[in-house]
């Protein structure tokens, strides 16, 4: 079953493509059937840079475990920085 449940957001950072790093502008966030991965349902993460002709992606597919985990991974490592550091 697809869920539909797609989320769209404007990230300002970098991403490793296979011919170096690029900045990236969005990310899609969404719980779907894998490519890839050897699962039913994953949630997935697709992060897009228009730079160099062309949109190109980062993907990632994670059960939904492993998503939940990532998101409190980045929950914690966020929690540990100094305020002065985090960006306004």
């Amino acid at each position: 079953m697809c869920t539909y449940a797609t989320e769209h957001v404007q990230v300002t950072g970098s991403g490793r493509f296979t011919d170096g790093w690029t900045a990236v502008r969005e990310a899609t966030v969404y719980f779907d059937h894998p490519v890839h991965a050897m699962a039913d349902h994953t949630l997935n993460i697709d992060v897009f840079t228009q730079v160099g002709g062309g949109g190109r992606r980062i993907a990632l597919e994670l059960t939904a475990a492993s998503a939940r985990e990532l998101a409190s991974a980045i929950e914690r490592a966020m929690a540990s920085v100094p305020t002065e550091l985090l960006d306004a």
